[in-house]
């Protein structure tokens, strides 16, 4: 059993140990990576001795490898058939047989199925001779076979041959890993009418491809990058229909599980296939946050971006270690109405860390960086000026971040504000503008 196996089977431990009265207890873990691990535990009939258990519905998407039965029984031999019924091979398997046609305007065949193409069916023998007819398959409006071929199958099917010791009812375990089931996180935020605080709700969308429905299943879900041995099988299209939830209380647990983070819900949910089903994550949290406008010459042209920023900590509201995921903003205008006013995409956010979101770029506020000078002074070193204009369109004073990115050995030899270097390469300028007023920052570096 290959570690990833391991560990995935322990992720999922079943709560209690007996099989509820339906006969089925089904608990699903979902990882970020087109990954999924069942466990189906479940009452079964087995046959006194030596005998055949079959195991149709299972995952489509079902890596066979992966897969482990626990019971009361010994395993001889494990199968996974996967040879499904489709017309062109129920056709295949039935060359040489006889075969009823029913065409258009009523008319009949019965004969032998010599050959067929995506154009024509060949039949032999229709008028009880060597003949052979052609009947175009546009006109096919029915074929009718008297059985299903032998060998093939309308599901996915799992195949034991197991020693049942005594027989009667036996209760299985069975854990499998798919490709086909994801989720990832989605976060609104309702900004105060001041900008000085927001409502933080979440969601999770589990997103089930997998090829089979797991109704009333224990769900964990597994945030972090589980390192793979392998690609993971053919993902299949399908569609999607997504289940909304109202905002409810807190209705999953947070927990560590390895260097990643499991978040498990608190009650069974019917996870159906091909379907997007969303939960609420937490219930709204109210946090204070700074808007902040940040001006960066050099990658944003004349754009002043705005930016939301607080603190993931419990005292501030929140405290939730936040899953990667797309925050919405909306605020309320003057109407009540609520209107979208940006979004980000943030990466895991333990508590205690900084959450940033960017807004967007401010529409009343512009920035302009020119250098104004620049003077070599020898082969290796070089002086530059540089003046950053901020115009403020508003009706009211605004605090702005001037972010510069002074390259090489550096040093400032003149600044009309005050800065704070940040990084080696990264300054700051705190700068305040006046309603309706420009102001400049100009600065002098030198550089080797």
């Amino acid at each position: 059993m290959r570690p990833i196996l391991m560990f995935s089977f322990l992720a999922i431990g079943l709560a209690g140990g007996v099989v509820p009265a339906g006969g089925r207890e089904l608990a699903v873990t979902v990882y970020n990576q087109d990954l999924g691990v069942v466990r189906d535990r479940r009452t079964v009939e087995v046959e006194r001795g030596r005998s055949t258990l079959r195991i149709t519905d299972v995952a489509e998407q079902i890596d066979p490898t992966s897969v482990h039965l626990e019971g009361d029984l010994q395993v001889i031999e494990q199968n996974y058939a996967f040879d499904l019924a489709s017309a062109e091979k129920i056709l295949h398997r039935y060359v040489g047989e006889k075969v009823d046609v029913l065409a258009a305007e009523g008319r009949s065949y019965r004969g032998r199925l010599v050959s067929y193409d995506a154009a024509n069916l060949v039949l032999g023998g229709v008028t009880g001779g060597e003949d052979v007819t052609l009947v175009g398959r546009e006109g096919v409006q029915d074929i009718r076979l008297p059985s299903l071929p032998a060998g093939l199958i309308t599901r996915p099917t799992l195949i034991w041959t197991v020693e049942g010791g005594k027989g009667g009812e036996t209760e299985i375990e069975l854990s499998y890993m798919t490709a086909g089931m994801s989720w990832h996180a989605e976060y609104v935020a309702v900004v105060a009418p001041d900008d000085k605080a927001m409502d933080l709700s979440g969601w999770v969308s589990v997103d089930n491809r997998s090829g089979a429905s797991y109704p009333e299943a224990r769900l964990k879900l597994v945030a972090g990058e589980v390192h793979r041995a392998a690609p993971p099988p053919i993902m299949f299209d399908g569609s999607a229909v997504a289940e909304r939830m109202a905002p409810a209380a807190k209705q999953f647990t947070e927990r560590g599980l390895f260097e990643y983070h499991i978040y498990v819900l608190e009650r069974p949910s019917t996870i159906a296939d091909q379907e997007i089903k969303q939960i609420s994550l937490f219930a709204p949290a109210h946090a204070p946050v700074k808007k902040i406008l940040e001006y960066d010459g050099m990658t944003s042209g004349d754009q002043v971006r705005v930016t939301l920023e607080t603190e993931n900590k419990e005292a501030v509201g929140l405290g939730f270690p936040l899953p990667a995921g797309t925050v919405r903003a909306f605020k309320a205008d003057e109407d009540g109405r609520l209107e979208f006013v940006g979004e980000d995409r943030i990466g895991h956010t333990p508590r205690g860390e900084k959450l940033r979101i960017v807004m967007g770029a401010a529409f009343d506020v512009k920035g302009e960086r020119i250098v104004a000078d620049q003077r070599r002074i020898s082969d290796r070193v070089y002086e530059e000026t540089v003046e950053i204009k901020l115009r403020n369109h508003k009706q009211e004073r605004v605090e702005i971040v001037v972010i510069e990115h002074p390259q090489g050995s550096w040093e400032i030899l003149d600044s009309s504000h005050p800065y704070e270097k940040k990084e080696a390469f990264k300054i700051e300028f705190k700068v305040t503008v006046a309603p309706d007023k420009e102001e400049i920052v100009r600065y002098t570096v030198r550089v080797k």
